[in-house]
């Protein structure tokens, strides 16, 4: 034990760093979670951290009529095995042809998680002889994805396309293929990617195009395809994907693309081919919800206009708040700031997390606003004011 002693005193230290920087967390006591609300510790606040952007995670009725589907069809609860060997169900197939047939694609693939998705596709399609040109802002699971694989990467101005486009010219005909990589949606600064731009590259410089709209999907598009649907870019763009534990309340991930490609990730993809199948149980889950937020344009529109009034509001009273979509954050700058600001809001019934680095850039801490088309003006309208009262104490 007393070799391992200088290993645990180095962990604690740096512990203690991040306590000092505001940047120490701990996992929430959440206890219930019900609707609008959430329960911590015996208290119940409105949930503003949820990334069930059209409730369907709280829909009773959606949940009841899976649960009676459930008992009938009695679906297994767990897959036992890989897809490649015995965890393949009849369900994967229906919820592929499903997600095909929204996207007016020819195939689509399933799997675990975003981040399994995001942390396979780049290592399995490309090697050292490419290049990979990532959005500077794309979420940790891409860049992890990156860093897996062996091809070089450059990460472009966060969506400064005029820098992209540098970087493609520079790198001429030195790499066998360049693959661009960008969010559609941000995740933490709720902006919105240029998709036609990104398109009108990728073509120019014969790269391939890889979207990721987990935090589109749902929220844009006629039938809830993202940003790719509402652009009227989702054939132009080689994989876009998606994922079930957002919009959809479910649990899994999944890409669009030309058959080809998916023949060679089922063949290629490590974080595919070395992990337990998902549920039944939960691919079920993940139709009924699919099927069911095509038709919720209603609440697309909704939301949209709520974030949209809470951004301005804010915005006019002098406060940073980036973005133009369903997530709002307010920048902070400092981490102290990010958790007096969040501390304030639960104190008046508002659950809302602060975000800090290495999320987000160093000094640009902030809460993070996560809107749900369940939610009215009625419900939020006090937070302009706290967060004024807070910013500028």
């Amino acid at each position: 034990m007393g070799a391992l002693l200088p290993f645990h005193e180095r962990i604690r230290r740096e512990l203690d760093e991040l306590k000092g920087l505001d940047r120490y967390r701990v996992l929430p006591g959440i206890t219930a979670r019900q609707g609008k609300s959430i329960e911590l510790g015996g208290h119940r606040f409105l949930n503003l951290s949820s990334n069930d952007y059209l409730g369907l995670g709280d829909d009773r009725e959606l949940l009841a009529a899976y649960a009676e589907e459930f008992k009938g069809r009695r679906y297994p609860m767990s897959s036992s095995s890989s897809r490649l060997l015995t965890g393949n169900h009849p369900l994967y197939d229906q919820l592929e042809e499903a997600l095909a047939a929204l996207y007016q694609r020819e195939a689509a693939l399933v799997f675990n998680s975003g981040y399994h998705a995001n942390t396979g596709i780049l290592p399995a399609l490309t090697g050292r002889h490419d290049l990979v040109l990532s959005d500077r802002l794309n979420h940790a699971s891409i860049i992890d994805g990156m860093k897996i694989s062996d091809a070089p990467y450059q990460r472009f101005r966060h969506r400064d396309y005029d820098h992209l486009e540098e970087l493609l010219a520079a790198a001429g005909e030195r790499y066998r293929q360049i693959f661009i990589v960008s969010e559609s949606v941000f995740s933490m600064d709720g902006d919105l990617a240029d998709l036609a731009r990104l398109v009108a590259l990728k073509k120019q410089y014969g790269a391939l195009l890889i979207i990721d709209e987990a935090h589109g999907a749902g929220v844009f598009g006629e039938r809830g395809m993202g940003l790719c649907e509402s652009a009227g870019v989702a054939g132009e763009i080689d994989i876009i994907v998606g994922t079930f534990g957002k919009s959809f309340a479910s649990t899994g991930a999944y890409a669009v693309m030309q058959p080809l490609l998916r023949e060679y990730l089922i063949n290629t993809m490590r974080p595919f081919i070395f992990t337990t199948a998902l549920p039944p149980v939960i691919l079920g889950w993940s139709l009924r919800t699919l099927e069911r937020q095509a038709l919720m344009q209603r609440e697309r529109a909704a939301l949209l206009q709520l974030a949209s009034k809470l951004r301005g509001e804010l915005q006019d009273r002098g406060f940073d708040v980036p973005g133009e979509s369903h997530i709002v954050p307010v920048v902070t700058g400092s981490n102290e700031r990010a958790v007096a600001l969040s501390s304030s809001l639960r104190e008046a019934g508002f659950f809302c997390l602060p975000v800090r680095p290495p999320t987000v850039p160093e000094n640009s801490a902030r809460i993070r606003i996560s809107l749900r088309s369940t939610l009215q003006w009625e419900d939020i309208a006090p937070i302009p004011e706290l967060v004024e009262r807070v910013m500028r104490s």
